[in-house]
């Protein structure tokens, strides 16, 4: 069979990247059919870049969702940047995801970032939530946008409905180069389950809390393994800045945490297909944001490359 598609089969990688909470998460959950990205209606959840792949009979699209793009506050925000700009340097194709209410305006920080892509690489503007707005409307953005000569396609979608995601799926794969699949073509990730559990006990804090809390929390996954047959034991640590935000994450007589723990160890036992025993510890770590050896750690390290 491999020798068969040589010829014609396409594969490579797509980077999506745009603002914080613009949907790029949404996006590549959508596009792959299934959860992989954790998602909030809170900006700058995704912190690390997901790898996610896509194959099909004709190609294997192996994306990347990465942090939204910002002005750093933290060295873990100059972490996220740079993450992101290590994506557009890998990507064959990149997605520049804005959303309908932008209209033809492209913030400083996504403009400096394009300046980040090689002149060979195919950019796609992607505009999304057009389900928010009558049809007609978006026709004079996405001419707009066509007459400025940066981008290959400009495509308007909604990841939250699916609205036009099978036409953006053709258009990214006819911009792939003729390449044999990366990846096993039953693949969907190369990052371990460890991590994606770190990511869904992150998300339920998102969902739980408001204001700085969520912000100033990592985990981190001490233990993940098959204690007892078809039971998964993991125990992960939730690391906070101050005794007040450990205080807020626990709760009263813990009720804030075992909340936590239970709607996390649903989506984890959904994920992995059988039952968890998930332990959650809340630990204080001062200024871990800041800390070089505290972010590489908790995995927000930049240094692998494809």
């Amino acid at each position: 069979m491999e020798m068969e598609l040589a010829s014609t089969y396409r594969a490579g990688y797509v980077a999506i990247v745009g603002e914080p909470n613009v949907g790029k998460s949404t996006l590549l959950n959508a596009l792959l059919n299934q959860k992989l990205s954790i998602v909030s209606a809170r900006p700058q959840t995704t912190r690390q870049r997901v790898l996610g792949i896509l194959s099909s009979d004709n190609a294997q699209i192996i994306f990347l969702d990465t942090p939204g793009l910002l002005r750093p506050k933290y060295l873990l925000h100059e972490k996220m940047l740079l993450s992101a700009r290590l994506a557009l340097q890998d990507a064959d194709v990149v997605l520049l995801l804005t959303e309908v209410s932008r209209g033809i305006e492209l913030p400083e920080v996504v403009e400096e970032a394009l300046t980040h892509i090689a002149s060979d690489k195919r950019l796609l503007l992607i505009i999304n939530k057009v389900d928010t707005i009558q049809r007609q409307a978006v026709l004079p953005t996405i001419d707009h946008f066509a007459r400025t000569g940066k981008f290959a396609d400009v495509i308007p979608v909604s990841a939250l409905k699916g609205e036009n995601l099978p036409d953006l799926l053709r258009t990214i794969e006819k911009y792939l180069p003729m390449h044999p699949p990366f990846y096993p073509v039953d693949a969907v990730s190369e990052q371990p389950e460890r991590f994606f559990a770190a990511e869904l006990i992150r998300e339920k804090i998102f969902e739980q809390f408001r204001e700085e809390v969520p912000y100033s929390t990592a985990v981190e996954i001490v233990d993940f393994k098959e204690r007892e047959k078809g039971k998964t034991f993991i125990r992960a640590d939730i690391i906070v800045e101050r005794d007040s935000q450990k205080g807020i994450l626990i709760g009263k007589g813990g009720a804030a945490l075992k909340t936590i723990g239970r709607r996390a160890r649903t989506d984890i036992e959904e994920m992995v297909g059988h039952p968890v025993f998930l332990e959650l510890h809340v630990k204080v770590r001062e200024k871990w944001r800041e800390s070089e050896s505290l972010l590489k750690k908790f995995g927000y390290s930049t240094d692998k490359r494809r």
